[in-house]
């Protein structure tokens, strides 16, 4: 079986101001990427889907829904970073439906994997609140669907977005069910994801954040999954994985301050890839979220399409991890230890 690449042109249609980061010359970007895939033998996936009331409200309340609703043929400023235009509404019911379609055709066998390049993002949206350029949580909604839908009991969401996906940690906060790791810059908008953040009452441990300082590199990353993120996974033992897919860690970003490069995406893919391969069946989906320097964005895409379709280890990271990317490590072994055997 092979994995499966999602785009659509509709994505373009939800307009944020001029010169914001979250533009849609980010899908027009993309959208060429799919024909070369296509030639590399790794298939386009169209849907039509359009999330629900019944699957939104799995995540956000009545009221954060029927906010959105009313922005569908409005233009309007949500908070300082986040913005609707007229067809923002239609757009990101369409994002969280690509998700739960993408899900579901992996669930029925027809994909290995899917990577979906969504708009808009997601994983800043909250129960009540859209912000951080995201209206709906489609990851959320993704892994929601897959406990209620489908009645999976162990669903693992990795973000290695650049910031803390906020809106997905409090979403199953409480949750042993999911297991959310988040790789980020800290401190960083929006402002959460401490190492003490870990989950409450049945969720304790099950959220596992690890804030790395500005600078961290591809051999920093790899030193944070090898040490945090593959041990605990395994040991979760996931029956699906899904991605937060944000490549705003990449040294190009405007915004971020990492210094991953394609190799080190590569790499992620692959230690994703590994941890799904052991407990479930293989099943991944990747969402993209943020990535703001176009050729950047294209190269990281394009780079984790493949290894998904390619399997195997992925490319080598050279170097050591520094100093201070070390110690943040250490210091979330230390406070997960008492969760998780690391």
């Amino acid at each position: 079986m092979a994995c499966g690449f999602h785009i659509d042109a509709r994505y373009a249609a939800h307009e944020n101001p001029p010169g914001h980061p979250e533009r849609a010359d980010r899908i027009r970007f993309l959208l060429p990427l799919a024909e070369s895939l296509a030639e590399s033998g790794i298939p386009m996936i169209a849907t039509d889907r359009r999330a629900g009331d019944e699957d939104l409200l799995r995540v956000h309340s009545g009221d954060h829904v029927e906010r959105m609703r009313a922005t569908a043929g409005r233009s309007l400023s949500l908070d300082p970073d986040t913005f609707t235009s007229e067809a923002s509404h239609e757009t990101a019911l369409l994002a969280a439906g690509a998700a739960l379609e993408m899900v579901d055709r992996v669930m029925n066998g027809t994909f290995a994997c899917a990577f979906a390049a969504v708009r808009p993002p997601g994983h800043h949206a909250e129960s009540e609140r859209a912000m951080g350029f995201c209206l709906f949580n489609n990851v959320a909604v993704a892994a929601r669907h897959l406990l209620d839908a489908h009645g999976l009991e162990r669903v693992l969401i990795v973000d290695w977005d650049v910031h803390h996906g906020n809106g997905t940690q409090w979403a199953f906060y409480d949750d042993d069910r999911v297991l959310f790791v988040s790789l980020h810059q800290y401190p960083f908008y929006p402002g959460t994801g401490s190492v003490e953040e870990t989950g409450d009452g049945r969720g304790a441990g099950f959220t596992v954040n690890v804030p790395l300082p500005a600078g961290c590199d591809d051999a920093d990353y790899m030193h944070a999954f090898g040490s945090v993120v593959d041990p605990i996974a395994r040991r979760f033992a996931p029956q699906f994985v899904l991605v937060s897919a944000g490549f705003d860690a990449h040294r190009a970003d405007p915004l971020g301050g990492m210094r991953v490069t394609e190799t080190g995406f590569d790499a992620m893919a692959a230690a994703v890839m590994g941890i799904a391969g052991a407990s479930a069946e293989g099943r991944v989906v990747c969402l993209l979220e943020g990535g703001y320097d176009l050729q950047a964005l294209r190269d990281s895409v394009d780079t984790v399409v493949r290894r998904l379709h390619a399997g195997g280890a992925g490319a080598a990271v050279s170097g050591a991890p520094g100093a201070s990317a070390r110690r943040a490590v250490e210091r979330v072994i230390e406070v997960q230890g008492t969760h998780w055997e690391l």
